[in-house]
């Protein structure tokens, strides 16, 4: 069954991480849509109660839809570490605490890694993307990007764990990579060129 096709000019992006904001607007600007953050309209973040990047995805784009009366696009990303036997997964975030502090959070992954003797530094980012409506519909798509963790981080033009996150065949971690080129391979370029394919790019 094909995807319904996104015909409004405007997109609530579901996020208050201005970062997260900031590459998905990147990412659809293409397509000449203007984007408005969740946080810009004031909306309340929903609780994150999902089990899978799915579920939380989906549930942030609903509330999100049924808030502004537009539709709402929500992603749920999060670091999979092999060796942690997938953590902290769709918990990345809160790993980084109540003052979103990532630098605190790469720690916490080196920590664990090393309380573990982990020598497997293998990785990969999820990201989960889920565009709703307003009546309730909603198409979902998914991403990820296979990597290693360095450590001690590199780079400042990332955000979240990308300084220490060093995709397949690169030698320098996602914070330390120009935007065009990461937006080209990650995670979250993944799930949108799924989403975009299937419900914008053949209406526009």
């Amino acid at each position: 069954m094909s995807a319904r096709l996104f015909t409004e000019p405007k997109l609530v992006v579901a996020s208050h991480n201005q970062g997260k904001v900031r590459e998905i607007g990147e990412l659809l600007s293409p397509f000449g849509i203007e984007t408005v953050s969740a946080g810009a309209l004031g909306l309340p973040e929903p609780e994150e109660t999902g089990a899978t990047f799915r579920e939380n995805a989906e549930l942030k784009a609903r509330a999100a839809a049924e808030a502004s009366g537009l539709p709402a696009l929500a992603d749920d990303s999060g670091l999979a570490v092999h060796a942690l036997g997938g953590d902290p997964g769709i918990y990345s975030a809160r790993w980084a605490g109540p003052e979103k502090d990532f630098r605190l959070a790469m720690e916490k992954v080196e920590r664990a890694l090393a309380e573990k003797g982990a020598s497997d530094r293998s990785a990969h980012f999820v990201c989960g993307l889920a565009l709703a409506w307003p009546d309730g519909h909603v198409e979902y798509f998914e991403g990820r990007v296979d990597g290693q963790l360095v450590w001690p981080p590199r780079g400042e033009k990332g955000f979240g764990y990308d300084p220490v996150f060093q995709p397949e065949g690169h030698e320098i971690t996602f914070g330390e990579m120009d935007p065009a080129r990461k937006h080209a391979m990650s995670h979250r370029a993944d799930a949108f060129k799924q989403l975009t394919d299937a419900c914008f790019a053949a209406g526009r």
